[in-house]
């Protein structure tokens, strides 16, 4: 009996220790899951919805750019693209071949795509075609079983509807550069199929017109696949950029250009610095460009030998010729060696210091006065001014209208052209100046370079009454309110009787019957024209060449002398400007007036003058 009363006290013993021991541990185990639901459940919460919830970045729609009407020149069309997820197949490469069994692929697609994945996060889709057709998307759909990791996606795709003829001046869009990744911490960047401005206004105004990422909240299950979306917020559009460029007159101006095998041209306001047209020719679609070159396409671009991506109206750099002879004329009446009234008898030839500078006609032109020698385009005239005024007049003036210097166009890629003078040689060349030297600078030749685009200030300079101008495309936003483009900067200093008397020569050049743009002359009454022809030589012909009756059209193509004209219009109060410059065109006259006639006559049919508003700023 005693013993079972022992058994069962040492028993009840055992089982309150055990039963205590379960009730600490129940107790431990409950504080620390109070201490985790409680205390830590907002920080496990958290985790756990990163777990469930991805974020994903919402592209924002670049911004619309349109001309001075409201036409657009640059816009977002809907795009289908394939884009497949490195980690969601077994073998990139086998499944990249196998979907170019179902659409087309070109080989560097596949090396681009395999490259791309090798320095990406493995669950971040690339891009692998875009611009799909509906037969496309629709092949792709019906074998996306067969397609792992692959799938269709819908997103905007930037398309230039004027193509070749504003691929100079809008530029174009492409994938980020690896450069351009580091460079800039912007995840957007790093999405597929997203594009940046690599050129022209697509590139200048790229912050504008990039706009800013949304974000969307994505539940997704344990295997990624998307659930539904829990929150988004919206992608802000980028802004609106307004150019002064007329769209139509921009196509009108390439398509007369596209006559030639290589010219450029520029239509801007002569009060305001606004471009209506600036054209290169020849040019290129910026739409190959978005979508992706194939090699094969772009060794055709880079090896023509006119190269086609370069804007020849702000980097092609020519000898202005005669249409230099203006300013010529300016440093001399400042100078007082000449005036209205000074004559010069040209026999066809000037000598000086043993040399002998031909006029370009053989037998001369008699007696030239100033108005006369514009006129005509008198060599000998500007042959004798320049040796009394010498070149350092002759350079400052240049300068002061704006040559051999950049103007600043938002473009880029803009040159400087080349005035030179003495001091220029001596550091340039380490030589001194020779008086032959300022000789063949009075008729724009030697050394001197100019692009059209300051052909074209220069032009509008004259002609407005001497004020400064700046050439511009968009507003300058950076400056806000406190400079605006449409009024007229500070006055050149030029004496206003002088502008006139070298106007009423320019006049004469065009609607003289001996002038040398008579025959492009413009006769509807109030839209007449006045200018400046020039012929700017390449290769000299020889005498041994003369004497064989060798003429500049014989040459070969690229020998050929190049075809400049300066114009502007009305006659009376001048509203517009152009240059033109025609690559071995052979004579102003020939190949550059006809093309300025019929770019003027345009600009004061589409824009007449009675209706110009201020526009251009960054909406």
């Amino acid at each position: 009996m005693f013993h079972d009363d022992h058994n069962e006290k040492s028993f009840t013993r055992r089982a309150f220790f055990v039963g205590a021991l379960q009730f600490l541990g129940l107790c431990i185990l409950g504080g620390r899951l109070a201490w985790l639901q409680i205390a830590q459940g907002r920080q496990y919460k958290t985790l756990s919805d990163k777990n469930r919830i991805n974020i994903k970045i919402v592209p924002p729609s670049r911004g619309e750019i349109v001309d001075r009407f409201g036409v657009p020149l640059a816009v977002n069309k809907q795009n289908f693209r394939v884009l497949i997820i490195p980690e969601q197949v077994d073998d990139l490469e086998k499944s990249l071949k196998t979907l170019g069994k179902v659409i087309e692929l070109e080989p560097d697609t596949i090396k681009r795509v395999m490259k791309r994945a090798s320095r990406s996060p493995k669950f971040i889709p690339i891009k692998v075609k875009e611009d799909l057709s509906w037969e496309e998307v629709a092949k792709i759909e019906v074998n996306l079983p067969d397609l792992p990791g692959l799938s269709i996606d819908r997103g905007e795709i930037r398309n230039y509807p004027y193509r070749d003829a504003t691929a100079h001046i809008i530029g174009y869009v492409r994938s980020p550069s690896q450069e351009d990744l580091d460079k800039q911490n912007d995840p957007v960047l790093g999405l597929p199929g997203f594009k940046i401005g690599k050129t022209g206004i697509e590139k200048v105004y790229e912050d504008q017109l990039r706009g800013h990422a949304g974000a969307s909240e994505v539940e997704v299950n344990v295997s990624g696949r998307e659930v539904r979306e829990l929150r988004r917020k919206s992608a802000t559009l980028g802004q609106r950029v307004t150019l002064s460029v007329d769209g139509e007159l921009q196509r009108f101006t390439l398509e007369a250009l596209s006559a030639h095998k290589a010219a450029s041209a520029v239509v801007m306001d002569a009060n305001t610095g606004a471009l209506y047209a600036i054209a290169s020719y020849p040019s290129f679609d910026p739409n190959m460009f978005v979508r992706g070159l194939t090699n094969e396409e772009w060794q055709i671009i880079r090896d023509d030998p006119v190269h086609p991506q370069t804007n020849k109206a702000i980097s092609g750099q020519y000898p202005p010729a005669s249409t230099f002879k203006m300013l010529t004329a300016l440093a001399g009446l400042e100078a007082g060696v000449i005036n209205e009234h000074t004559r010069v008898q040209c026999p066809g030839h000037y000598e000086y210091g043993g040399h002998t500078f031909h006029c370009w006609k053989k037998y001369g032109h008699g007696s030239m006065d100033l108005v006369g020698a514009l006129e005509q385009s008198c060599d000998t005239y500007f042959y004798k001014m320049a040796t009394e005024v010498g070149i350092e007049k002759i350079a400052a003036m240049a300068n002061r209208f704006g040559l051999g210097q950049k103007l600043n166009l938002e473009l880029g890629g803009e040159k400087s052209g080349l005035i030179p003078n003495k001091a220029w040689k001596k550091k340039a060349l380490g030589e001194r100046w020779q008086h032959g030297e300022t000789i063949v600078a009075s008729i724009g030749q030697g050394y001197i370079l100019t692009t059209p685009l300051q052909l074209a200030v220069m032009t509008a300079q004259l002609v407005n009454g001497g004020y400064a101008i700046r050439p511009w495309i968009t507003e300058d936003i950076t400056q806000g309110s406190t400079w605006q483009k449409s009024t007229k900067g500070n006055a050149l200093g030029i004496n206003q009787k002088h502008l006139d008397l070298v106007m009423k020569g320019m006049n004469a050049v065009v609607n003289n019957e001996k002038g040398t743009a008579y025959k492009s002359r413009i006769e509807t009454e109030g839209m007449e024209m006045g200018g400046k022809t020039g012929t700017a030589q390449v290769q000299r012909i020889t005498a041994e060449q003369r004497k064989l009756g060798i003429k500049n059209e014989d040459l070969a193509w690229e020998q050929r002398h190049h075809a400049l004209f300066v114009g502007y219009v009305p006659l009376d109060k001048p509203q517009y400007v152009c240059a033109v410059v025609v690559e071995h065109g052979i004579g102003g006259s020939r190949a550059a007036a006809p093309l300025a006639k019929l770019l003027l006559e345009e600009t004061q049919r589409r824009n007449p003058a009675s209706s110009q508003t201020k526009i251009g700023q960054v909406l």
